[in-house]
Parts: C-alpha cells; sequence; structure tokens
C-alpha cells in the first residue's frame, strides 16, 4: 500500500543537541471513497473502518486519519479495542481534513417518499415490517421531529394508583386507573403507544398491554425500576400518550407503523421530499473504546478532532422504560472503558437517543475539550459508569482493584444543550463513582433535572469513590423548567472529601413542585467545599441541604429564590455546615431561612460573617428576631445592609466600591468569566431544538 509519509523540520533548541525528526503516517477517507483504495487524499478510502485496519499495522510512528467532509452513515459502532492503542510517541489521531466537516451518523437519509393527496409523505421499509429494525426518533433538516401524542399538549393526570399486579408484585408497579376518555383500547397499534409518566425526579416510559375501559385500568408490559414511592404512579401525576397514530394531525408530526412498516409525515411549509433530508437512526452508538479492565489492557494515546457525531437511535424496549435516577441507564453515543490518555476536542455530538458520552471502568487521563453536544436524549457526559458499561462489555468498577476505577476526566469549555429530550432526567454532567475529575469553563443549559450532578452514594456508611472533584467557572442555567422536581443546578450525594464546587453561576432553575434549588447537597453530602459561586431565580432556595456533615458554603451571592434563600431539612448529631462570609439578597415577600422552625433550632450548624438584605424591609431568622438568633450563637458578626449591587433587576451583580461587604470579609470575582472560553461552531447553525417537555 502506498502511504503518505512526512518528516517535521527539526528544530534545536539547545546547541548540539540532535532531534530526531518525527515520522508520521496520514490515512484519508472520504464518503465518495473506496476501501479497495490507497487512502491516499487522491484516492481515500470509502469507510473510517477500513482506515482504522491501515493505521494497525503501523505502529512506532505517529497515524493520523483525516476525514473528508460529508456524511458517513455507519450500520454498526465504529470500535477501537486493544489491538488500536498507541503511545505517547505515536498517537492515533482521527480529525477531520483541514476545515471541512465529517459526520459520523447512525442513521440513515431517507428516500422514495410518496406524496398522497392529503399532503402527507409516506415511505415504506421493509426491515421495519419484517421485525428487523425500529426507531423512536426522526430529524428532519437537522431537527428534531415529534410523534403524535394525547393531549396534544399539556398532561392528564393519573385517577388513582394501584398496586402491582401478581406477575409483578415483588419488582415495581405495572397499572394504574385513568380517567375516563383519556386512553383508548382501541387505538391502533395498542402495544407501541407509550404512555409517559412523571414519578417526582424521574419518570417511566411504559408501554401499553392492555385497557380495560370498563374499569379505566391500564395495564403494561413491564413494571417500572422498583416499588419505592418514587417509582409510583401516585394519584395527581402527570402523563400522556405517546405515539398514538390517531392523534396524527400537525405538520412536523410523524408515525411509524411497525406492523406495516408504513413511515407517514406531515410537512412543514416549504419542506419538500426531493429536498428536505430526512434521517432515521439505525444503531444506538456511534463510537466505542473498549479495553479490557480486568486484564489491565488499555486503550491508550488515541485523539479526535473536529468529528460531529449524529442520529443515535433509541426506542422503547417491550418491557417499557423506568429508572430511579439521573437516567444514567439510557446509552451513550460514544462510550469507552479502560480507556486512558484519550482526547476529545472540537467535537460534536448531536441528535441523540441517550447520553453523548459515558466514560466507564478503567478510564483516567481523558480530556473533552470545546466540544458541543446538542439535542440530547438524556444527558451529555457520564463519568464513572458503575452500570457501565453495558455497551461495552458489562465491566463495571471493581472496588477492590484501584486500577479500575475512574479517575482524572476533564471536560473544558464545551456547551452541553436542549438535552433530556427523551428521558428528561438526564444530567449535563454526571459524576457517579470517580474521583479526581476537572469539570470547568462549560456551559450547560435547557435540561428538565440537574445540571450538574456529583456523588453516587446515599448516607454516611457506603465508602465513596467520588472524592477530589472540582466544579469551577461554569454556567448553568434554564435548568427544571417545571418538569420534574427535587433537582439542582449542581447536585451532591455521599462523602466527598476534596471535593470544590466553586466560582460557577447557577440560574434560572425552577422544579414542577419541591426542589429546584441552586447549591443542593444531598443524602449525606459531607466535606464538600462550595464557594464563589453565584446563584439566582432559583425556586425553594439558592442554598439547600437535605442531610449532610461538615459542608463548607463560603463567598457566595445569593440571591431571589421564590420561596425561601436557605434550607435545611433534617437534623442530625453532627455539625451539617458552616456558611459564612455569603451575600443574601433578595426582594421577593419570602423568608430568609426554609422549612420547620425546629429545623433552625438545634444549633449543629455554623453562621457567621454573612450579609443579609431584603431590599429593606424587616425579616426573621426561622421566626425569632436578629437578637435571639445571635443569642444562639449564629450570625454574631454578619451584617444587615445593601450590598450595593450594581444592578439587580437588570442582573448585573457587581459590587460597587462602596459595598459594605467587605465588612464580612468577602472576597468578589467576576462572575461574566463563568461559562465557554470559546464560542461554538459546528452547532452554530443548528435550527432550534423542540422542547419535548413542558
Amino acid at each position: 500500500m502506498s502511504i503518505i509519509r512526512h518528516r517535521m523540520l527539526p528544530i534545536c533548541l539547545v546547541p548540539l543537541l540532535l532531534v530526531t525528526p518525527a515520522r508520521g503516517t496520514d490515512l484519508f477517507v472520504a464518503p465518495n471513497g473506496d476501501d479497495a483504495q490507497q487512502g491516499t487524499v487522491d484516492q481515500p478510502f470509502a469507510t473510517p473502518a477500513r482506515a482504522l485496519v491501515m493505521a494497525r499495522a503501523v505502529r512506532d510512528e505517529p497515524v493520523t486519519i483525516h476525514l473528508r467532509g460529508g456524511t458517513y452513515e455507519l450500520d454498526a459502532p465504529l470500535t477501537l479495542a486493544f489491538d488500536d492503542t498507541r503511545t505517547e510517541a505515536a498517537p492515533l489521531t482521527l480529525r477531520a481534513y483541514q476545515d471541512e466537516r465529517p459526520i459520523l451518523s447512525a442513521g440513515v437519509q431517507l428516500r422514495g417518499w410518496q406524496v398522497g393527496d392529503d399532503g402527507r409523505w409516506r415511505l415504506t421499509l421493509p426491515q421495519v415490517k419484517d421485525g428487523m429494525w425500529q426507531f423512536g426518533q426522526l430529524f428532519v433538516a437537522d431537527q428534531r421531529r415529534l410523534r403524535p401524542r394525547v393531549p396534544d399538549s399539556g398532561y392528564f393526570h393519573i385517577a388513582s394508583n394501584l398496586p402491582p399486579t401478581e406477575a409483578n408484585a415483588k419488582r415495581g408497579f405495572d397499572r394504574f386507573q385513568f380517567d375516563p376518555g383519556d386512553i383508548h383500547s382501541d387505538w391502533s397499534n395498542l402495544h407501541d403507544v407509550e404512555v409517559f409518566a412523571i414519578h417526582r425526579w424521574a419518570s417511566s416510559r411504559m408501554r401499553i398491554a392492555s385497557v380495560d375501559t370498563q374499569q379505566q385500568i391500564v395495564n403494561f408490559t413491564g413494571p417500572t425500576r422498583g416499588l419505592a414511592a418514587w417509582c409510583d404512579f401516585e394519584k395527581g401525576h402527570r402523563y400522556f400518550a405517546d405515539n398514538v397514530k390517531e392523534a396524527l394531525s400537525k405538520p412536523g408530526q410523524w408515525h411509524l407503523d411497525r406492523p406495516t412498516g408504513v413511515l407517514t409525515y406531515i410537512p412543514l411549509p416549504g419542506e419538500t421530499p426531493d429536498v428536505t433530508p430526512v434521517v432515521a437512526p439505525r444503531i444506538e452508538m456511534l463510537l466505542v473504546l473498549i479495553g479490557n479492565v480486568k486484564e489491565h489492557r488499555w486503550i491508550e494515546h488515541v485523539r479526535f478532532e473536529g468529528l460531529t457525531f449524529a442520529h443515535t437511535n433509541w426506542s422503547c424496549p417491550q418491557q417499557g422504560d423506568s429508572f430511579p435516577q439521573a437516567a444514567v441507564h439510557a446509552g451513550e453515543t460514544v462510550a469507552a472503558v479502560a480507556a486512558r490518555h484519550v482526547s476529545f476536542k472540537r467535537c460534536a455530538i448531536v441528535h441523540s437517543g441517550g447520553y453523548a458520552i459515558g466514560f466507564g471502568a478503567g478510564c483516567r487521563n481523558v480530556l473533552v475539550e470545546a466540544c458541543e453536544m446538542v439535542d440530547l436524549g438524556a444527558g451529555g457526559v457520564k463519568i464513572g459508569i458503575d452500570l457501565a458499561a453495558q455497551s461495552c462489555g458489562n465491566q463495571a468498577v471493581d472496588r477492590d482493584d484501584p486500577e479500575s476505577a475512574v479517575e482524572h476526566v476533564t471536560v473544558r469549555d464545551c456547551t452541553i444543550a436542549h438535552a433530556g429530550r427523551i428521558h428528561p432526567a438526564g444530567v449535563g454532567i454526571w459524576i457517579g463513582h470517580a474521583s479526581y475529575n476537572l469539570i470547568e469553563h462549560n456551559d450547560i443549559h435547557d435540561l428538565y433535572y440537574s445540571g450538574i450532578s456529583v456523588g453516587w452514594t446515599w448516607g454516611y456508611d457506603t465508602p465513596s469513590q467520588a472524592h477530589d472533584n472540582e466544579i469551577a467557572w461554569n454556567d448553568v442555567h434554564q435548568i427544571g423548567q417545571g418538569v420534574l422536581s427535587d433537582m439542582g443546578g449542581i447536585y451532591t450525594l455521599g462523602v466527598s472529601p476534596g471535593t470544590r464546587i466553586h466560582h460557577n453561576s447557577f440560574h434560572d432553575i425552577n422544579s414542577f413542585s419541591y426542589g429546584g434549588w441552586g447549591l443542593y447537597t444531598d443524602e449525606g453530602s459531607s466535606e464538600i467545599a462550595m464557594d464563589h459561586n453565584l446563584v439566582y431565580n432559583t425556586k425553594d432556595g439558592s442554598f439547600h441541604q437535605h442531610y449532610g456533615r461538615d459542608n463548607q458554603i463560603t463567598h457566595n451571592i445569593l440571591i431571589n429564590s421564590q420561596l425561601w434563600q436557605v434550607r435545611r431539612s433534617r437534623v442530625e448529631d453532627h455539625r451539617s455546615f458552616n456558611f459564612a462570609h455569603n451575600i443574601v439578597c433578595w426582594t421577593l415577600d419570602t423568608p430568609l431561612l426554609g422549612s420547620k422552625k425546629s429545623n433552625w433550632e438545634d444549633g449543629r450548624f455554623d453562621m457567621d460573617d454573612n450579609l443579609y438584605w431584603h431590599d429593606g424591609r424587616p425579616f426573621d431568622f426561622a421566626g425569632i428576631t436578629l437578637d435571639q438568633w445571635q443569642a444562639m450563637g449564629k450570625d454574631t458578626r454578619s451584617v444587615i445592609a445593601d450590598p450595593m449591587f450594581v444592578d439587580v433587576p437588570g442582573e448585573d451583580f457587581h459590587l460597587r466600591e462602596d459595598s459594605p461587604a467587605a465588612s464580612i470579609g468577602f472576597e468578589p470575582w467576576d462572575y461574566t468569566k463563568a461559562g465557554r472560553l470559546t464560542a461554538p461552531t459546528l452547532t452554530r447553525a443548528m435550527p432550534p431544538v423542540p422542547a419535548t417537555f413542558h
């Protein structure tokens, strides 16, 4: 095979030092290429998989696979295993050629539409009819399009919860009672209708098994994930029926009739079947990096630059879909296990069925930088997947093997936006059993659950592998949006010494019922530092600690929570937190301290050197006066004064030079530096991503 080799000019930095020129191999891939060709710039391969095969023959020098612009429709994930591992001196790079844009697509562009007299487009897909293909997403003109649902907007409400049937009595809930007329037994393809039900902080998507219209009971093909209250179909909870053929009526909607294989689409104005691209996803993953954790065989020194991964599939399983929290069971477009010294730079992951990226057991020294994750079925990045990597041989973290730990993953300068479109509990960045990770300068917005989640143990007794994580300079906003409850801008779990959350902006956070916090330490969160964060426009409190130990909440600006400003919801036999050197300012007619009065009477928390300001109006401390509060040893050096922000209504929270905040030892910072350092490029021309939940 003829390959291109090039030599870099030698550079002498020290007199008489001989520098050996680096050699390298370049391979080229193009959509109009041919895998029988040489892989040169003039005779490129057609597939990245073919280029990988050839790259394995070159072990002693760097190899770069250049992907020319265009779409590569993959019918199987691009898989790199231990045979692809490299060295620091001879890495493997897969990158976009110059400024071109290669798109690795998990879907296929549909052609051959027939336009009916009713203006609807129809296409028969034999693989669907034969049961070989199923998809629950469709992308038209680079935009997610939605299936018909009932009701067309808003939600129905569960009339009554019911105990599970005998078959699922020990597994989960598998039915509920509905109001007359909400669900119909004569809907077409009844088993393909999906009932999407919201619990509290999670949801379930269940397939209908049968409908009893006399008793108004809907039965599902499988149960929820457990019998706890948060998995129950409680009376009054919201739901809708998705994929109802009879409801297909609006431009932009589509329906796949599996028994006949007929796909029907109602076009938007201006769309034509010969010009408007329609993509249906085929596979759930696009890139898999898989070493062997047990044998300590790592895949190392692989780089991805300028690539776009798009159109991954997800369809509701026959038994339905249910998970207690954060939808971390959802798959990933890009998944890695036992991968080290791997980087993703300036890549995009769009139109996914699950999470964008997942890093499982044995991953460490990984960089995700300047990437764009937009229009996601679940969340953005999962780090430390204990379930994990079901897609990578089910290799989970082994707590007895330190080498299997997930560590030193950096996510920097990324956009994670418009997520949770199928699984609303998806998190922007989720850190489970993983430590020493750095999450900095990211822009995370338009999610239905928490922006960033750290930790995956509950209480104090279970050893946590989530410690020494740093969350810094991120801008997290438009979170919750009134869909789920019990969530926050930053959400933590378990004992996490060395974890620090600092210089972030968390704002515009709204839950459905309870929850909607900015800084949220839940379920045993301990030894965590939260400092120099700007939090504003939340629902239930800028800071809330459910229960935890010795957390340091210092030098934060907390502004205008709707219900109360600071909340503590459990009394324990240790110090809960130290709340000091903070500015708490609010203009709404709401109290300073939330929860019942007794939660603030035990004294097992520290509060001092804070500045409070209620727009000049009087306020109390959980029902007692300032003098009584200070007699308890709380806020003895704190002040009540106008902090002198530049413009609170205009959301300019810089302090004026004459601010009294200096008297409490407050340390100001430039909060406008939170968020991305560079502008997104690969997704900037994408059309708006439609909301799937309201």
